[in-house]
């Protein structure tokens, strides 16, 4: 389950894969999708990323994304326990600038952390950017 509470997020966690090269969240607009190919929240080192959808008509778990703030906390749970993680920084990224930074966004190396990404800017037929929000764990 991931919690983030200033947008009133509870949502189910699900694992997915990359599908020709890209991350699609599972289908239910209320689940996330945490990319398996990464790190595991908890890990040492590397990004847990995790995906969820934005829906231009409301009801999507990372609707309100865009508006958390540095400090906002974003929780981890899972039968096991929960861990805490607190936003560092939220950045809207053009798709090519997403691209150009995926090493740094996606990397299975460096500080642990947790990626949060959704679409962003509907131009009436399809999202224009992502928002990313990163997360860095509470000790």
């Amino acid at each position: 389950m991931l919690v983030v509470p200033a947008i009133g997020v509870q949502a189910p966690v699900t694992p997915i894969r990359t599908e020709d090269g890209a991350l699609t969240p599972p289908s239910d607009p209320q689940q996330v999708g945490w990319w398996s190919g990464g790190a595991r929240p908890g890990a040492a080192e590397g990004a847990a990323v995790v995906t969820g959808h934005t829906v231009h008509t409301g009801g999507g778990a990372f609707d309100d994304l865009d508006t958390l703030a540095p400090g906002d906390r974003v929780l981890a749970r899972s039968a096991s326990g929960g861990l805490a993680y607190r936003v560092a920084s939220v950045e809207v990224l053009s798709r090519a600038e997403l691209a150009r930074r995926s090493a740094d966004v996606f990397g299975r190396t460096g500080p642990p952390r947790l990626v949060l990404i959704t679409c962003e800017d509907w131009d009436g037929t399809a999202y224009r950017s992502n928002v990313v929000v990163t997360a860095e764990p509470v000790d």
